[in-house]
C-alpha cells in the first residue's frame, strides 16, 4: 500500500488519539471526556420526529446552532462558525491563515494535532519551546511573521496563559492572526472571547466535547471577526459544506442553551480537580497547576510509561506521551469522584508494592 501513497502523504506522522477500548470495562481517564451525561434538554431535543428527518441534509449554514452560540457570548452569528469538532475548525484555520509566506508557530509541548495539520498542508512551522516550568512565554512569539497558535489552557500541561499576555501578542502585529484554542477554558482559564470586539486578528476556537458533554456528537466552533469567519467558511465550502450533521446541530443548540447544567458540571470538575491534586501530592506526585479538566503529574518513584502500563493492567486508563520532556508524566482526566477514588486507591497500591 505504501507505493500508492503520494510522497507528501508518506511523510505524514498522523495524530494519535487516546485509546477507546471495546474489549474491557475500564475506569477511563485518558481522553478528557466528561463523566456526566448530556443535558436533559439535549435528550429531549433529539426526538423521534428529528430522527425521521435524517433522510435530509443538515443546514450547511448551521444557523440555529450559530445563533445559540452567538447569543451566549453576546456576538452576532456572523462572528461564529461551527464544525465537526474543534479539530475540523482548526484544520480550516490552518488552511485559511497559513501558507506561502505565512508559517505557523506553536509550542513544543502542546496539542500535537497542530504539528499534524502543519505537515498535512505542507506548511512551514516553527516549534517554540516552553519554559523549563512548562509555561509559555509570549515574548518568544512577538517577532514571528506568521500565524500563532496557542492552546489556552495548554494540553497536555493544563497551564493557562494570562489574557493580558495574549493581548500583548495581538497588539504587537495587527496583521498577524493569533489562534487561541480554548478547548479547556471553561474549567478555569481566562477566555479571550471578550477581546474579539477589539482585535480583528483574534480567532478563538472552542469545543462542546468537554464542558458540554458532547464528545460523541463532534461539535466545535470558532469565534472571531466577520472577516476571519468568512475566510473559514471559504475553506469549509470548498471542503465539506454539510459538515455538522442534523442531530449534532440540535444537540449543540440545546446544550448551549442549558446554562445551569453547564455551570454545575464545570464547578464539579473544578472541585474534583482540587481533590485529585491534593491526593496525588499526598502520594508523592508533582502536579502542574491545571486550569483544565485534567492534571499532568509525575512521580519520582516510577517512570510515566511504567505507571501507565500498570494502571492499564488493573483496569484504569490514563494518557502517557512517549515524547521528549514529558515522558515521566501521565495526564489524568478529572472524572467522577468514584472514578478518582478508584484511581488513587490503585496508585497507592502500586507505590506501596515498590
Amino acid at each position: 500500500m505504501k507505493n500508492f501513497l503520494s510522497p507528501e502523504a508518506n511523510r505524514l506522522a498522523p495524530y494519535t488519539p487516546g485509546e477507546q477500548p471495546r474489549d474491557q470495562q475500564y475506569v477511563k481517564l485518558n481522553t478528557n471526556e466528561s463523566p456526566f451525561p448530556p443535558s436533559r434538554r439535549v435528550l429531549k431535543a433529539l426526538s423521534r420526529a428529528e430522527l425521521l428527518k435524517l433522510n435530509l441534509y443538515s443546514d450547511p449554514a448551521c444557523g440555529q446552532l450559530n445563533a445559540a452560540i452567538a447569543a451566549h457570548y453576546g456576538l452576532q452569528s456572523a462572528n461564529v462558525i461551527s464544525g465537526n469538532g474543534s479539530d475540523e475548525i482548526l484544520a480550516f484555520a490552518f488552511r485559511a491563515f497559513c501558507g506561502t509566506g505565512r508559517p505557523a508557530a506553536f509550542a513544543d509541548v502542546t496539542y500535537s494535532f497542530y504539528q499534524s495539520q502543519a505537515a498535512l498542508f505542507g506548511l512551514e512551522a516553527r516549534v517554540i519551546p516552553l519554559r523549563e516550568d512548562f509555561t509559555l512565554n509570549v515574548d518568544d512569539y512577538m517577532d514571528f511573521p506568521g500565524t500563532v497558535i496557542i492552546a489556552n489552557p495548554n494540553a497536555p500541561t493544563g497551564i493557562a496563559v494570562p489574557r493580558e499576555d495574549i493581548q500583548r501578542l495581538l497588539e504587537a502585529d495587527p496583521n498577524r492572526v493569533v489562534i487561541v484554542d480554548e478547548a479547556y477554558v471553561d474549567f478555569g482559564g481566562e477566555s479571550c472571547v471578550p477581546m474579539i470586539f477589539r482585535y480583528d486578528n483574534l480567532l478563538v476556537t472552542q469545543t462542546m466535547s468537554k464542558s458540554r458533554q458532547l464528545a460523541g456528537g463532534r461539535v466545535g466552533f470558532a469565534l472571531g471577526s466577520e472577516a476571519l469567519i468568512q475566510a473559514l467558511n471559504r475553506v469549509k465550502y470548498s471542503f465539506n459544506p454539510y459538515n455538522v450533521n442534523r442531530l449534532s446541530l440540535i444537540a449543540g443548540t440545546a446544550a448551549m442553551e442549558d446554562e445551569a447544567y453547564f455551570q454545575s458540571c464545570c464547578e464539579t470538575i473544578r472541585e474534583n480537580r482540587a481533590w485529585l491534586t491534593e491526593e496525588l501530592e499526598g502520594l508523592g506526585f508533582t502536579v502542574l497547576p491545571s486550569s483544565a479538566n485534567f492534571v499532568f503529574a509525575r512521580c519520582g518513584k516510577i517512570p510515566g510509561g511504567e505507571l501507565y502500563r500498570q494502571l492499564k493492567e488493573n483496569g484504569i486508563l490514563v494518557r502517557w506521551f512517549d515524547r521528549d520532556r514529558i515522558r515521566d508524566f501521565v495526564r489524568i482526566t478529572v472524572g467522577s469522584m468514584e472514578q478518582l477514588a478508584a484511581l488513587t486507591d490503585e496508585l497507592a497500591r502500586i507505590l506501596e508494592d515498590m
